[in-house]
């Protein structure tokens, strides 16, 4: 466990020309939240939208945080990399826990229709036009 000096139950001071963290790291690496897995169960883009099907008034205090704020997130339909970007993991981390879910009930993943294997030019001109603004 980190400490704000060095590792827990260690005296001595880091050294000061070390960076100083800004917040404490998890607890949790990313990997032991899919229990090591990188490949998730179903393959699906990360623009793919999802969203929730359990009600609001459901009890999902049984479920992990992790599905519990997947759960809260995709009350309103998000992407799959808005998910990631919101939880501030992994994108590859997300995609597993979403695929779990998908296969449990507790989520839908709506993938985009794509033509024979060719991108949605409207699609790709929306996404060029954003970036252009940032």
């Amino acid at each position: 466990m980190v400490s704000g000096q060095g590792w827990a139950g260690d005296s001595t001071p880091p050294h000061p020309s070390a960076p100083r963290p800004q917040k404490p790291s998890s607890l949790v690496r990313p990997y032991a939240v899919t229990g090591g897995r990188t490949a998730p169960r179903m393959k699906f883009a990360m623009e793919a939208l999802v969203s929730s099907v359990t009600s609001e008034y459901q009890d999902i205090s049984l479920l992990s945080p992790e599905y519990q704020a997947i759960i809260q997130l995709t009350r309103n339909v998000r992407s799959v990399a808005e998910i990631s970007a919101l939880l501030r993991q992994p994108l590859g981390v997300v995609r597993v826990l979403i695929a779990d879910m998908a296969s449990e009930g507790l989520i839908r993943v709506h993938q985009p229709a794509l033509d024979a294997g060719k991108p949605d030019l409207n699609l790709l001109e929306r996404v060029l036009s954003g970036l252009r603004r940032l």
